[in-house]
């Protein structure tokens, strides 16, 4: 069973970056589409990017397109989530599973956004 450990989440202000990761316990490269999930407190889980496995075809969230950046190395069975231009709505656990989801989920990495 692949295990996912997400990190790189953080304090940041409006306008700032984080860049996430997501290390998988064993191979990732099974999963044809690999995404990044959020939830915020009080509201449900939802896909924000995600990432197809051999062609890279990418697929955001309107909310993040254009600040948000999916990437993957199977070599290294991580998955990545560059975030620009922060905002406060994107304050939120992040997670990685595939799509749809069929792992277990981990616990997440916090991002905050606050001044």
């Amino acid at each position: 069973q692949v295990q996912l450990v997400e990190s790189g989440g953080g304090l940041v202000q409006p306008g700032g970056s984080l860049r996430l990761s997501c290390v998988a316990s064993g191979s990732i490269f099974g999963f044809t589409r690999m995404g990044w999930y959020r939830q915020a407190s009080g509201k449900q889980r939802e896909l924000v990017a995600s990432i197809v496995r051999t062609i890279h075809i990418t697929q955001y969230a309107d909310s993040v397109k254009g600040r948000f950046t999916i990437s993957r190395d199977n070599t290294k069975n991580t998955v990545y989530l560059q975030m620009n231009s922060l905002n406060f709505e994107d304050t939120a656990t992040y997670y990685c599973n595939s799509v749809p989801s069929s792992v277990d989920w981990g616990q997440g990495t916090q991002v905050t956004v606050s001044s």
